[in-house]
Formats: structure tokens, C-alpha cells, sequence
């Protein structure tokens, strides 16, 4: 297992730690760790690109982590600070991922297969969900004015909203592919 995979378990390992500084109401130790994950995320596929050790573990680990962390902290950040991160919001976040899996999982049951390659919309609402966590952990950590991220979960909610209609989208023509073994090749009429 190479670094990039290493950086993506550390990152699936802070999260227990991450959800119980948040639970015992250590919001700037919380922000610290959440932003300790959010530098992970970064270097593990900068990392895997320039050393071209992209790997299959990682395509999958990678986005998991990603899932994992921002579930438990939309989740937990809700139910300790529903005034700062309302329950709506959550829903959206958590309603696209569980579709996204359960697409993922009628796609295999059909027998077709799906190589997770984020879409750049996607990988827009992950940014913005994780700078929506980002803004509710700096509201607690240091007492500033919680508007200044109501902007923010409208946008958060337009992209995840959209990148969910786009993945549908693009689930929808994976099950409506032939199902024929043979690749259809088009014959040359002389």
C-alpha cells in the first residue's frame, strides 16, 4: 500500500476522533482535526497522480473516506448545533450519497460495472460541503456571526442538488445499455 492509500486510512482514522472532540465540545481541537483530514484528501491524490501509483484500493478508499468523513460530520454537527447546520442541509448531503450507492449497488445487480470517476460538479459539492462543515467548525470554534455561512448552504445544497441529478443522469445510461456479452462493432459495407 502505497503513501497516497496510507494519507486516505489516516483520514478514515480521525474521524472517531474527529466525532468525539465534537461531542465533548472541543470545537477549535475538532476544526484542527477536521482540517488535518481535509489536507489528507489533498495530498493523497496529488501524491498517487504525480507518482502515477493511482490504484484500484485508492479509487475506492478515497472517495469513501470522503463519504465517511463528511456523513459523521454533517450528521453530528446537526444533531449538537441544528440552529448551525440545519437539519435540510443534512438531508440533501446524505440523500445524494445514499442514491449514489444504491445506483451504484442496481448497476452491479444488473451486471453492468461502474469505475468511480468523480465529475468535476461532483467534486465541486464535495468542496463545497467540506468549506460548509469548515464555516459551521470556525462559527464554534471562535464566536463569529453564524449568518456568514447561510450563503454558503444554499450554494452547497444547488451543487449537491445538481451533481446527484448529474450522477443519476449518467447511472440512468449505464442501465439502459444493451446487455449483449459482445461490444457492438459496426460491420464495413463494401
Amino acid at each position: 500500500m502505497g503513501l497516497a492509500n496510507w494519507l486516505t486510512t489516516l483520514r478514515i482514522l480521525l474521524i472517531p476522533l474527529f466525532v468525539s472532540l465534537l461531542v465533548y465540545r472541543h470545537a477549535t481541537a475538532a476544526l484542527l482535526v477536521f482540517c488535518l483530514a481535509s489536507v489528507t484528501d489533498l495530498l493523497d491524490g496529488y501524491i498517487a497522480r504525480a507518482r502515477g501509483s493511482q490504484t484500484r484500493l485508492g479509487a475506492f478508499l478515497d472517495p469513501l473516506a470522503d463519504k465517511l468523513l463528511l456523513t459523521a460530520s454533517f450528521a453530528t454537527l446537526t444533531y449538537l448545533y441544528p440552529r448551525l447546520l440545519p437539519f435540510w442541509i443534512t438531508v440533501t448531503v446524505l440523500s445524494r450519497d445514499f442514491l449514489l450507492i444504491l445506483g451504484t449497488a442496481l448497476i452491479h445487480i444488473a451486471g453492468g460495472r461502474v469505475y468511480p470517476t468523480p465529475t468535476a460538479l461532483g467534486k465541486a459539492s464535495t468542496a463545497l460541503q467540506m468549506a460548509t462543515v469548515l464555516a459551521v467548525l470556525f462559527v464554534l470554534a471562535y464566536q463569529i456571526d453564524p449568518r456568514i455561512k447561510n450563503v454558503l448552504l444554499w450554494i452547497t445544497a444547488g451543487f449537491t442538488v445538481a451533481s446527484g441529478i448529474q450522477y443519476l443522469y449518467q447511472g440512468t445510461k449505464l442501465l439502459n445499455q444493451p446487455t449483449d456479452k459482445e461490444p457492438h462493432v459496426p460491420t464495413l459495407v463494401r
